[in-house]
């Protein structure tokens, strides 16, 4: 019994030296892992306080160098006569206006606006169009010094090309293209409705096409067939916006008995308000293939 009870004890002693020897050989692998980590933290920061160092001297030699060129181009500068000064000045202004001019060009290029680089500055094309249909083309050649002039150009003379040049071409060449190609459009839509017109309708008019040259005023007279009755109508269409391709006021009468009827009222309303509101050939193409049902959806 006192055999057993010895080496229970013993087994006992002896367990628990083991595990004392392993939670001493625990802490001493967590301080050598803790050692380590202290190291390698104090390197990282050594290695950070070294790059810091680095930046500082490359940020005080930068100020340096900055310092000495401003130093040597206030010399320069004062060196240099103020007239010359002046004319490089303006020579790089230029420059950028030539510039800037290239990028509109680029930009306004599926605009019907082009353009090609001259030995004096920009030749413009503007190309006109309406309802899909390409129509005349027009150039303005632009010299490009102090201020911006016009050199040669193809606009006609009731084009306000002067007044949209003295609003815009020195100070927004952008909306200076734009509003020219917007009068110009507006022009070549009205003439185009005009010419169609006296080719496609010459069989519902019943007297000559009278027309201005900016093709902003048009006076006529035609006929409408009506079931059996035959309804001649006088028209006065005023364009007031130079930019646009629809009358502002349009004014339809008659002379005559038929005037007096309510059936002639009642066309003669309808037509003023189909004037104001679709291309002029469109209108009378309505006329023509309706005949005796006149398409009054037009108006919608």
């Amino acid at each position: 019994m006192e055999r057993a009870n010895t080496l229970c004890q013993d087994g006992e002693n002896t367990g628990g030296v083991l595990a004392h020897l392993e939670r001493l050989e625990a802490q001493v692998n967590k301080s050598y892992k803790t050692s380590e980590e202290l190291q390698r933290a104090q390197a990282e920061e050594s290695a950070l306080g070294a790059r810091i160092q680095d930046l500082r001297r490359l940020r005080d030699k930068l100020r340096a160098e900055v310092k000495q060129r401003q130093a040597r181009v206030k010399v320069s500068s004062a060196s240099v006569e103020p007239d010359q000064t002046v004319e490089i000045s303006e020579q790089d202004v230029l420059e950028r206006q030539r510039e800037d001019m290239k990028a509109i060009l680029r930009a306004y290029r599926f605009t019907g606006i082009s353009g090609k680089v001259t030995s004096r500055g920009i030749c413009i094309c503007i190309c006109t169009a309406f309802e899909g249909n390409l129509l005349d083309s027009y150039f303005v050649d632009l010299v490009i010094q102090k201020p911006l002039r016009i050199h040669h150009h193809s606009i006609p003379v009731f084009i306000p090309l002067e007044k949209i040049a003295a609003e815009y071409l020195e100070t927004d060449i952008q909306h200076f293209l734009f509003s020219l190609s917007q009068y110009l459009n507006a022009y070549a839509g009205r003439k185009y409705q005009a010419d169609r017109l006296q080719s496609d309708s010459a069989a519902l008019l019943t007297g000559p096409l009278q027309r201005n040259a900016l093709c902003n005023l048009l006076s006529f007279t035609y006929k409408v067939d009506l079931g059996r009755q035959s309804f001649p109508f006088c028209a006065r269409l005023l364009y007031k916006d130079l930019t646009a391709t629809l009358p502002t006021e349009a004014t339809v009468t008659c002379q005559g008995v038929e005037a007096s009827s309510a059936l002639w009222e009642e066309q003669r309303a309808t037509h003023e308000t189909l004037f104001c509101t679709k291309p002029l050939h469109l209108v009378f193409a309505s006329f023509t293939r309706d005949g005796e049902n006149l398409d009054l959806s037009l108006v919608s």
